[in-house]
């Protein structure tokens, strides 16, 4: 998926800002080796730098990957696809937000994260879980069912159950797992809805003609105004994962 950075950080700047009570959850120390998993444009791997670790940030965005590094120069980034990284008892932890439910295979992804942890290492992330922005694939889904077009979801959103179990197939001791919805506000009052689907559910649309696109995503955000519109605001129907996991011996 090609990303727009700068309509990312202008726009979409909440999905970082959210993520920086995650660094409190990860409590990095000085001079540990920590990463980055699906780094964007770096904002919160430079706030796990300034807590004195030796960070290194990976996306599989070229895109992200060039702005981290103009932002952030002094910061070690790469782009790697986290189903293929082949890091070895490297890491005292990793650590990734927002990024997992973009990624398919997620079995090879937590193998690939518990191989490149160090025994004691631990692995928190947070993304999309279970009914994460429900009403927004809903709309999006009538639209194109509307139209006789196939809608194929691309997300993986599970549960805590499923992806706990998957933790523990893999290895891992889970210490922590929260499911839990929030409610985010979108930045533009009028255009929030549209640019959040421009920018996050790019992959639905394929093939599809800009007028086409343009005239589902204008359905799909009248319907949701009956349930994603408040007061004046957009918001999307976040539900999000929460976890902690443990690599022990």
């Amino acid at each position: 998926m090609k990303w727009n950075t700068e309509l990312y950080n202008s726009k979409h700047a909440f999905v970082y800002q959210y993520g920086e009570a995650m660094i409190d959850l990860l409590d990095p120390k000085s001079f540990e080796k920590i990463l980055d998993l699906g780094c964007g444009t770096g904002e919160l791997t430079q706030k796990i730098k300034e807590k004195g670790s030796l960070v290194y940030g990976m996306d599989s965005s070229a895109e992200m990957i060039d702005k981290a590094k103009k932002n952030f120069p002094l910061i070690e980034f790469e782009v790697m696809n986290a189903e293929v990284m082949t890091y070895h008892e490297t890491f005292d932890a990793v650590f990734s937000n927002a990024v997992l439910h973009w990624i398919g295979k997620p079995a090879f992804v937590a193998h690939n994260i518990y191989q490149s942890l160090k025994y004691g290492g631990r692995f928190v992330a947070e993304f999309g879980g279970k009914n994460n922005v429900l009403n927004i694939v809903n709309a999006l889904q009538a639209a194109f069912e509307k139209r006789g077009l196939t809608f194929t979801k691309f997300w993986f959103f599970p549960s805590p159950a499923e992806y706990a179990t998957l933790l523990e197939n893999q290895g891992f001791r889970v210490a922590l797992v929260q499911h839990f919805y929030r409610e985010t506000e979108l930045s533009d009052n009028e255009q929030g809805m549209k640019d959040w689907i421009d920018m996050f559910g790019n992959n639905f649309f394929g093939e599809i003609s800009a007028d086409l696109r343009k005239e589902i995503i204008n359905e799909a955000t009248d319907k949701l105004k009956v349930s994603n519109y408040k007061d004046g605001k957009w918001f999307a129907d976040y539900a999000r994962l929460r976890v902690i996991a443990v690599k022990e011996k």
